[in-house]
């Protein structure tokens, strides 16, 4: 894990005797700051302006120093948007001299926590390691929030899973000065509250989306390549656990060039377990219309290409490492076509001359739920740590520098919600599509003919109902969530029913205790008495569609923290800034039309010169996930059942855990639970167990005592 530290305005004696253990120091002085884990020498970038103003920017960004140093004296300006401008997925951390400003990003995935400490306030990219230094107790009723309400801002606030440690939400700016003072504000320029923004030109919309995805894969493609050291020196395609990497700023430097006696593309190789990954960039390629998207804009880009030389098998022409995870698990016929048809078009998209296509084969081993005791700690818990395994055998096959298609449907794909949106803009026509297609995923029996009118009525509700009534609303649903037990409508109509509304609970409220179900009604109850003043208030559907982005990139964070292997680094574009901008004006009434996210993107590949895809490209693959998800659940459920035979959650006072022994055995039996909601309860038990079984600190101190996260609420 890579994270930075530092502090504002705390005494003297404490910040000289304590330290980061394996810190870079980046700036000392009374307000310091560090670089603390693996992190390569081209993420961080130090710029110095006149005087006392300097920059730290870690990560992978695409500007040169001179834009950079621009950047930063708008910013002393009072510009902190222009330090958030930039291709790439970085965190900035700007000092104008006793003053401390840390912009988060739009969608969450680089967080920034904070916490009093030593008279002066403490900050850092993680929170495990803030919670050490001010010994923080975990807060029972954030936890009982994250899986009771996990997409409710409102509820999650700006609190962490530690008492003391806030978070400073997505799309704003902590600004610390001298003596501790701090504050949280929006860098983002206001939009009207009750009417849409002027809206861009599906045109230009779309190309703004194309030119963003563009700048962000050449970022990431012009970034130094990263190989390991014995590996310069040795034919291609030799792969070991090998301990060092380089970086190089050339294709070909240090190396021999592309093999020419390798299999043909497309050839299917087992994960490479122990083994370095391979030399240079690669990309993802499932067959989706998302890793589609960026695997070929990766290897179509004029200039390097994605690999330095060969990865033991590549043949002259291809570009980039494009890695297909194949699930061989069993599910039914309607699970089993559409893997197939995804791997299809996979093949299909591989035959690309500038493609080195693998095929990562996996079965039972990589099952959801499977080797839970193999996880390790991360900073907090999310549903992704159940498919730990699972993702560790296809990035074993991956690149050094791995793009991957996450966050698309997040940024593209309109929320349910936003139809409430349309009908307040008085764009009535253009809801019927999105509501006929919804209700014909909703269908439940022979309900098909009153479905949409009711899903209609749903959404005009919504629009009718004010941010304040709509948190007071759902803090009443919440208190009849409370007996697990009883018979609640798991269907894909209440589903959709559930999503037109300021905020739902979340799939594993039904098997939180109603203590806990009562604690985060009261959170809601207080943030519908005191709203935030923030411009998503007047518009449910951009509200409902943000919080879900920073759901799916908070997860995401912690995915690669689980996931990413020693010298690897997973690239997400569709989480940077500057794609999330581009996404988020695309207009209202293109991004509810049905399919519109693959339409979306096969018009970034037209204009990339890419006009060729194949039959049934853009399809969901859903159903096949949640098959696997319930063969995992199947497999595990003796290892499940002993997990819960004594819980760390029961003993927070969160579940009860017979209910929760015989939702496992229900939904491994057939009956229609949610299946994301047994994956936040196992994830969380599982983060916990590894949180108490943690030995030592992330700290040094000129003392015997050792400042460590105290796990109250929970004993062993």
């Amino acid at each position: 894990m890579r994270w930075l530290v530092g502090w504002c305005g705390a005494s003297i004696s404490a910040a000289r005797d304590t330290l980061p253990l394996g810190a870079q120091p980046l700036w000392e002085g009374p307000d310091p700051l560090w670089a603390v884990g693996d992190w390569r020498p081209d993420e961080i970038r130090l710029v110095h302006a006149d005087g006392d103003t300097q920059l730290a920017v870690l990560g992978h960004c695409g500007a040169d120093d001179a834009r950079l140093r621009s950047a930063l004296i708008s910013a002393r300006a009072g510009a902190l948007r222009q330090l958030t401008m930039f291709p790439g997925s970085y965190t900035p951390v700007a000092r104008f001299g006793r003053r401390t400003v840390i912009p988060t990003d739009l969608a969450g995935l680089h967080p920034v926590f904070h916490a009093d400490w030593e008279g002066g306030t403490a900050y850092a990219t993680a929170a495990l390691p803030l919670a050490d230094l001010v010994e923080a107790q975990l807060d029972i009723g954030q936890l009982a929030t994250m899986l009771a309400c996990p997409e409710s801002m409102e509820a999650l606030g700006d609190g962490s899973p530690y008492a003391g440690v806030r978070r400073v939400p997505p799309g704003r700016a902590l600004s610390m000065r001298e003596g501790g003072v701090r504050d949280v504000k929006e860098y983002e320029p206001a939009v009207p509250t009750v009417v849409a923004a002027p809206q861009v030109e599906q045109e230009a919309a779309i190309a703004g989306v194309r030119d963003a995805l563009v700048e962000a894969v050449r970022a990431r493609l012009a970034a130094p390549r990263h190989i390991s050291e014995p590996m310069a020196h040795e034919p291609a395609g030799a792969h070991g656990a090998l301990p060092a990497a380089a970086a190089v700023g050339a294709p070909g430097v240090g190396g021999p060039g592309p093999s020419h006696d390798g299999p043909r593309p497309g050839h299917t190789a087992p994960p490479r377990d122990g083994a370095e990954p391979a030399p240079g960039v690669g990309a993802d390629l499932s067959g989706g219309s998302a890793s589609t998207t960026l695997a070929l804009l990766a290897a179509g880009l004029p200039g390097r290409p994605g690999t330095v030389f060969g990865t033991g098998s590549t043949l002259a022409g291809e570009r980039l490492l494009a890695v297909t995870f194949n699930d061989l698990t069993p599910g039914g016929a309607e699970g089993r076509a559409a893997r197939l048809a995804e791997l299809e078009r996979a093949r299909a998209i591989g035959e690309d001359p500038r493609l080195h296509h693998v095929v990562v084969a996996a079965a039972e081993e990589a099952l959801p739920y499977a080797a839970l005791d193999e996880v390790h700690l991360t900073d907090e818990p999310g549903p992704s740590l159940v498919g730990v395994t699972r993702h560790r055998s296809r990035l074993a096959a991956g690149s050094a520098d791995h793009i991957i298609g996450s966050g698309a449907r997040q940024v593209l794909d309109a929320h349910p919600a936003r139809l409430a949106d349309l009908l307040l803009d008085r764009n009535r026509r253009y809801v019927l599509r999105p509501v006929t297609a919804l209700a014909r995923a909703s269908r439940d029996g022979n309900r098909s003919v009153l479905t949409p009118l009711t899903i209609y009525r749903a959404a005009r509700r919504l629009a009718r109902t004010p941010y304040r009534d709509g948190l007071a609303g759902a803090a009443t649903h919440l208190r009849g969530v409370s007996d697990p037990t009883a018979d609640t409508p798991d269907t894909a109509l209440a589903t959709s029913l559930a999503s037109l509304s300021w905020s739902r609970p979340g799939p594993a409220a039904r098997w939180l205790t109603g203590e806990a179900l009562a604690e985060v009604s009261v959170r809601l109850e207080a943030a519908a008495a005191h709203p935030r003043h923030s411009a998503d208030n007047g518009r449910p559907g951009v509200a409902r569609a943000r919080a879900a982005l920073a759901r799916s990139a908070a997860d995401h964070r912690i995915f690669v923290q689980a996931v990413e292997r020693h010298h690897q680094r997973l690239h997400a574009p569709f989480f940077d800034n500057q794609v999330v901008r581009a996404c988020q004006a695309l207009p209202e009434t293109l991004r509810v039309q049905p399919g519109a996210r693959a339409e979306v993107l096969r018009a970034v590949l037209q204009g990339a010169g890419v006009r060729e895809l194949p039959l049934g490209w853009g399809a969901s693959s859903r159903e096949a996930a949640a098959e696997s998800a319930l063969a995992g659940l199947r497999a595990a459920l003796p290892e499940l059942m002993e997990l819960f035979a004594a819980p760390l959650l029961a003993d927070a006072g969160l579940v009860d855990a017979r209910v929760v022994r015989k939702a496992l055995r229900a939904a491994t039996e057939g009956e229609p639970l949610p299946l994301d909601g047994i994956a936040e309860l196992v994830a969380m038990e599982v983060w916990l167990r590894r949180l108490l079984a943690r030995r030592g600190s992330c700290w040094s101190t000129s003392g015997d005592h050792q400042p460590r996260a105290v796990t109250s609420g929970v004993t062993p």
